[in-house]
């Protein structure tokens, strides 16, 4: 910095010393900085403030040796010879003094006499002169390095200031009873706060969730949640409070806060998923270039999509693929397993609810999943299993484009894009009255339907190598590749689970694998009756009906092992009580549950 070079910044408080000097003991001062320019002088030397001095001086000398110096008579001096006035010269003595900080020089003091009597005061208290004029020279040098300090913490709390009002976070600092003395922008920002509502306020009654304690603090918190609404704002999400400690005392807190919305966020960026698009979706073959190019035209439009296909097909891969190609990418993509969630939480889970609104609600509220995803994507899967009464609720959000909380006092807008997806039929269930009809035609605006892994066989193989690479470098595993029998093995099996039963069926042979190269030995049993879906008409093989039996069981449950009720969807759709469907697994034990992938 350009103070570290320069006395300029205190030439005030070096021109009030000299004046000092001067009193002292009636000889002119000249203060001259590292340049050799006078910044501060008495009597004849005021008019030259600004001036340079000769570059051959004893100032010189001083400055560059860190020594005092004492010149009686400068015309005979060795010191002045090189001086270009030396044959003018008026002056009859003259002593230096260099202002070193810290080992370094950055001016000198000079005192000049003009007559014997100055000259001689000189000679006779040489060593009082020297000393005195080391003190003022220090007292230069303290002055000089408060000055820098000041600098220096000026600096750094500008920069603490730009990085506080960088963060993510909005943060709060106050003292130990709670009154703000720093907050960054994003903390008016989240709260709706001007300058004038921080002004000696206290956090306990701009922020009404931070409770004051019986000690006047809140020393007892640490962190929680809260529900703010004030301000024309409503906001919810987690705070923490750190304690200010210096030198052992106790000085204040440091309170930051982060949205719920921008934990979504956050969390999506540096989740994995977050970087997947369409050309992570491997496959070559038409059908599956067909369905990645309809999704990214869908990706360009904000209307509702509708993802169909069997299980294992990778719906969730394409919604968060059609989110991350569209506008809304920075902004949330949130998903909800409709089957998953018993249908008396879903309604909460989806839509949220207001404090206090049943026995048993959360303090603060809760967020809906719909308020989560704002400005974002939600990812509604199994759609399907979800009751006629929140298919009511759902069909009102995607009218009004607004949601009705559970215990709210009134509605709230959101912006939200839907993406749905089930392998059920709906068409069949709006038949039967399983699935509101106005509720399917306002979901189903884009279809895709994704195709059966057993649809594009040809795009086995490239999966194949992709989840060999994959699961030996997290098995930690040397596996270079499959030999061809067990490779036609893969394709040629019917692929009831699609690509997550691929994904299963890998990985147990590299679990099982003796050599560098997936071979039949490693695949697992349950895949080695080929099940071929095309046979010319008379040459099927014929099966005894334990092996038809064993099957359709494994394939009821791959269907349904994602599901809480895996077993009693199962059974039902076999047509079987679950009863017998767990007699049957018994009986079949060795041949179905000794299977990794169907645990």
């Amino acid at each position: 910095m350009k103070i570290m070079n320069e006395l300029e910044n205190i030439k005030d408080d070096i021109q009030n010393i000299a004046e000092a000097i001067l009193s002292v003991i009636n000889i002119d001062v000249t203060i001259v900085d590292d340049k050799f320019i006078r910044i501060a002088g008495t009597g004849k030397y005021i008019d030259k403030i600004g001036d340079k001095v000769d570059g051959y001086s004893a100032f010189r000398k001083s400055f560059v040796e860190q020594v005092g110096i004492f010149i009686e008579d400068p015309k005979e001096s060795d010191i002045c010879k090189s001086c270009t006035h030396i044959h003018g010269c008026k002056e009859f003595a003259e002593v230096c003094c260099p202002i070193v900080l810290d080992n370094k020089s950055y001016g000198v003091i000079g005192l000049i006499a003009f007559d014997t009597d100055q000259s001689n005061m000189m000679k006779n208290n040489l060593d009082g002169l020297m000393n005195f004029l080391k003190k003022m020279a220090d007292l230069i040098s303290n002055k000089l390095k408060a000055q820098m300090n000041t600098e220096e913490l000026e600096v750094e709390k500008k920069k603490l200031e730009i990085l506080l009002d960088n963060m993510d976070k909005a943060i709060v600092s106050v003292d130990i009873n709670g009154y703000i003395d720093k907050c960054n922008y994003k903390f008016k920002e989240l709260f709706n706060l001007n300058d004038n509502d921080l002004l000696k306020k206290n956090v306990f009654d701009i922020l009404n969730f931070i409770k004051k304690t019986n000690e006047n603090n809140f020393s007892k918190y640490k962190m929680g949640s809260f529900s703010y609404n004030k301000r024309n704002r409503n906001v919810k999400g987690i705070y923490n409070i750190n304690k200010i400690i210096i030198k052992g005392k106790f000085k204040g807190y440091v309170i930051d806060f982060i949205e719920k919305k921008e934990a979504i966020k956050t969390y999506n960026k540096i989740n994995k998923d977050y970087k997947i698009t369409l050309d992570n979706i491997i496959g070559n073959s038409d059908l599956i270039v067909q369905t990645k190019r309809n999704a990214l035209i869908a990706s360009r439009s904000t209307s509702t999509i509708l993802i169909t296909g069997e299980s294992g097909t990778g719906k969730e891969l394409f919604a968060r693929s059609i989110h991350n190609h569209s506008d809304r990418v920075d902004n949330p993509f949130v998903t909800v397993n409709c089957a998953a969630i018993p249908d008396n939480l879903l309604e909460s889970e989806l839509f949220g609810y207001e404090e206090g609104s049943f026995t048993g609600a959360k303090k603060g509220g809760k967020l809906g999943k719909f308020e989560l995803a704002d400005k974002g994507t939600i990812f509604l899967d199994e759609i399907g299993d979800m009751s006629l009464h929140l298919q009511a609720k759902l069909l009102r959000v995607l009218q009004e484009r607004e949601l009705d909380k559970i215990g709210g006092k009134s509605n709230i807008f959101i912006d939200v894009r839907i993406i749905a997806a089930t392998n059920k039929n709906l068409e069949t269930m709006v038949k039967n009255g399983s699935f509101r009809e106005d509720l399917y035609y306002r979901l189903n605006v884009i279809p895709i339907k994704l195709p059966s892994l057993r649809e594009r066989r040809g795009d086995i193989p490239l999966l194949i190598n992709y989840m060999i690479d994959e699961y030996s470098h997290k098995l930690e595993k040397e596996i270079l590749g499959i030999d061809e029998n067990a490779k036609q093995l893969l394709i040629n099996y019917s692929w009831p689970g699609n690509i997550r039963e691929l994904q299963n069926v890998i990985e147990y042979s590299i679990n099982m694998s003796q050599s560098k190269v997936l071979t039949l030995d490693s695949m697992p049993k349950s895949i080695m009756n080929i099940d071929y879906d095309k046979k010319e008409e008379g040459t099927e093989e014929i099966r005894t009906l334990e092996e038809l039996e064993i099957r359709e069981i494994k394939k009821a449950l791959i269907k349904y092992k994602d599901y809480k009720k895996d077993k009693e969807l199962a059974a039902k759709s076999l047509g079987i009580s679950r009863a017998t469907l767990y007699r049957k697994l018994e009986k079949y034990k060795d041949k179905i549950n000794g299977d990794t992938y169907l645990k």
